[in-house]
Formats: structure tokens, C-alpha cells, sequence
């Protein structure tokens, strides 16, 4: 199925790059698209995407995001985007789901290469 141009999130493998992080994504030539799920506490210390920009999409529950010095609660139906090499913390006190996209794909955020690439 990686190289049918329709693809299903069911059945993929899911990826923890922080504890209490879950992502599942699938992934075109340049573009990395995950949904997200962060579990109630979930912490992703600063840090920054040297060579990808990202756009969240904020679709369940909240967070606090801190993106180049300023913080803001946001929830769903908010987007945040966030250019090459910006840092970014985020913490999540109830939990929370999100749709992002990063471009050109971010090799560590691919579960299956092999499927998603």
C-alpha cells in the first residue's frame, strides 16, 4: 500500500519520541503528516527541528506551547506554526490530539520507513 497514492492510519505502527507521546504518520516525497496524541502530563522539553517546519493542528483537549520565547494555552480548533530551527516546548496537563504536518520530512518522526516513505 506505500505506493498507492490511498493510505489508512489503521494499522500502522505507532512512534514515542517522549514519554506519553504517541505519533502515527504517513509520509510523501516532502511532507510528513502525523496524528498525534499526547496522554494527560506529557512534557516535550525545547527543542527544535533544524531543517523541517511544522503546522499543528489542535483537534482534542489543550496545551501549553512555548515557540521562540512566548506561551500560549491553546486548544482545539488552534493552529500553530513553526519555522525551521525555532524551538518549542509543549506540555500537556489533560491531554491532548493533533494533526501536524512537517516539511521536508523528519526521518525520526517515520515509524516504518519501509511502509511510510
Amino acid at each position: 500500500m506505500a505506493n498507492s497514492p490511498f493510505q489508512s492510519w489503521e494499522g500502522r505502527s505507532s512512534l514515542s519520541l517522549f514519554p506519553r507521546v504517541n505519533l502515527q504518520s504517513i509520509a510523501g516525497e516532502q511532507i510528513l503528516f502525523c496524528q498525534v496524541a499526547y496522554e494527560p502530563g506529557a512534557d516535550v522539553p525545547a527543542h527544535a527541528h533544524e531543517d523541517s517546519e511544522q503546522v499543528m493542528w489542535i483537534t482534542g483537549g489543550s496545551l501549553e506551547m512555548t515557540v521562540d520565547g512566548e506561551t500560549q494555552r491553546i486548544g482545539a480548533g488552534d493552529c500553530v506554526v513553526i519555522n525551521r530551527g525555532v524551538e518549542h516546548a509543549l506540555h500537556s496537563d489533560e491531554g491532548c490530539t493533533f494533526l501536524e504536518a512537517m516539511s521536508p520530512v523528519p526521518r525520526d518522526h517515520v515509524a516504518d520507513a519501509e511502509r511510510d516513505l
